[in-house]
């Protein structure tokens, strides 16, 4: 369903209520990764230039429930300020008098940042009274933060809710993400190739069971190739498994009629470490070792079939590519993506969390279609197809 941009709204004179996603990474009151702040600046330079007057809210990290200095967003209005080279004024909390005050203070262009939203325990709750709160300081809505569109929060959900009568719209971040996942969804080129990896079956079995009858090919690696193992008969050794989901992954592979592949070989060790001695096993693994990454013999065979692709998408990384011996799978499957995206023009999207890490490590972000900004969003929304908090905007 095609949903207006803050593109189509006049924001000029009026404040605008914009929830992003300004979740990011902090050493002390240091940023490590700016990556979310500077995917936000389409949206906010878009709204500032036109004359709005700009609130943003966003959480950061998990508080408990109340105010937690290492948790606040003062550090992101810092960088913000140096981003957009102007002065974002920042309130030390999200809600009450004071935040009020400066919303209306607030002239044509200008920027105001919240404190973090999870200092209250009511925006995890959708509390009704903090989300009206909330949709009292705005005369516009825009959702640009897909990394929690999957989360009916009251700065998703109420709010949004309760501002009916407004324009509510979301921003340029999510009209991507929508673009890219739903065209996947819904009206893939083929081949169709989905590469999952990761610890665990049981957070992708929605996923898994979606794409099957959507995808034409399923390459599994991660530790979930070895619950898929174990449902083959196969020993595992002390490789990570969910001896609770070995008959699930059975049907799943009763069903998929070959769809499904597994990794030939793998590539064991008795350590996760930096220094491991490592060696190359098909079939059994042997009880002494753990598997941690798919062998030369799976990356060939992959990578021939993402060579095939016309649309790829990626979740997962296909070992535990953080320790360099166990880095070659998804160092492997990263560039048989970026080739297939260059030389067969397929569209490849990179399901956010680790397997987006792992592009950026491995600088090879910029050579596929679109990395999400959500991992947990991007996996619902493929499972799914749509989120209640963009159903509810204009």
């Amino acid at each position: 369903m095609a949903k207006k941009t803050v593109a189509d709204v006049d924001v000029k004179g009026k404040k605008v209520l914009m929830r992003v996603d300004f979740n990011v990474p902090l050493d002390g009151s240091k940023i490590t990764d700016d990556r979310r702040i500077a995917q936000a600046l389409p949206t906010i330079k878009s709204v500032i230039e036109r004359g709005g007057r700009l609130i943003l809210m966003s959480h950061l990290g998990r508080p408990k429930g109340g105010p937690e200095p290492k948790y606040s967003l003062k550090p992101v209005a810092s960088r913000l300020s140096e981003l957009l080279g102007k002065d974002v004024k920042f309130a030390n909390d999200c809600i009450g008098p004071e935040v009020e005050q400066l919303a209306n203070s607030l002239k044509d262009g200008d920027v105001l940042l919240l404190e973090n939203l999870r200092f209250h325990k009511g925006e995890e709750k959708n509390d009704p009274q903090f989300s009206a709160q909330l949709a009292g300081l705005g005369d516009v809505y825009v959702n640009d933060a897909f990394g929690t569109a999957h989360r009916e929060h009251a700065s998703t959900f109420g709010v949004p809710q309760l501002m009916q009568g407004k324009p509510r719209v979301i921003g340029f971040l999510i009209q991507k993400e929508l673009k890219f996942l739903g065209e996947a969804v819904s009206n893939p080129k083929r081949p169709f190739v989905a590469i999952l990896g990761g610890a665990k079956v049981s957070d992708k079995i929605n996923v898994i069971e979606q794409l099957l009858t959507k995808a034409d090919t399923l390459l599994i690696g991660g530790a979930m190739a070895y619950t898929f193992f174990l449902a083959q008969g196969k020993e595992v050794g002390k490789s990570l498994v969910e001896r609770d989901k070995v008959e699930l992954a059975k049907g799943l592979l009763a069903r998929a009629s070959g769809k499904i592949k597994l990794p030939i070989d793998n590539v064991i060790s008795d350590q996760m470490t930096d220094d491991a001695k490592t060696s190359i096993v098909e079939g059994n693994i042997p009880a002494d070792k753990e598997g941690f990454d798919i062998g030369p013999k799976t990356r060939e065979a992959y990578k021939a079939e993402i060579a095939k692709a016309k649309t790829i998408i990626w979740n997962g990384p296909m070992g535990v590519f953080e320790k360099k011996p166990f880095a070659e799978g998804t160092r492997a499957v990263a560039q048989a993506v970026a080739d297939a995206t260059a030389k067969n023009g397929a569209v490849s999207i990179i399901g956010g969390g680790d397997s987006a890490a792992a592009v950026e490590q491995m600088h090879l972000a910029d050579k596929v279609s679109h990395v999400s900004t959500g991992g947990g969003a991007s996996l619902e929304f493929l499972e799914n197809g749509h989120f209640s908090t963009i159903d509810i905007l204009d």
